[in-house]
């Protein structure tokens, strides 16, 4: 893989670059990413904050996960294309929505959480983690 990727939203207004590869790969599939996808499941890259570089302004809603953390959301107040999610307590990494990368062939899920509340017609497949909730 050759950094930097390209990203951006639906509708262009935000870009960024991401300059190494993500720490992390995860398909969660709990109720509130299968609402954020309109899919089964979510993909999230977790990256260190200083490998990505953003530019456009973003807007930013937050909700209270079952950890009771907060869950932060960034994404483009014209499209609505979710970039990255955070933590406020964890701000050297951030949770990159990799769907948007120009090659997401970065997009490799190692472990699958929050099964518990997966579809039941989606198998996961073999040789990833899999953890019932958040690990």
């Amino acid at each position: 893989m050759k950094y930097p990727i390209k990203g951006s939203c639906q509708c262009g207004k935000i870009e960024y670059q991401l300059f190494s590869a993500p720490l992390m790969v995860v398909a969660c599939h709990c109720k509130e990413c299968q609402k954020l996808s309109t899919s089964a499941f979510s993909i999230t890259a977790v990256v260190d904050s200083d490998s990505v570089e953003f530019k456009g302004k973003m807007v930013e809603w937050n909700r209270v996960a079952d950890s009771g953390n907060i869950n932060g959301a960034r994404f483009c107040p014209t499209c609505g294309n979710r970039i990255y999610h955070f933590d406020p307590k964890e701000p050297k990494k951030i949770k990159l929505k990799p769907s948007n990368l120009s090659d997401t062939s970065i997009i490799k899920p190692t472990a699958h959480v929050w099964v518990s509340e997966k579809q039941d017609w989606y198998s996961i497949p073999e040789g990833v983690a899999i953890y019932d909730k958040q690990p």
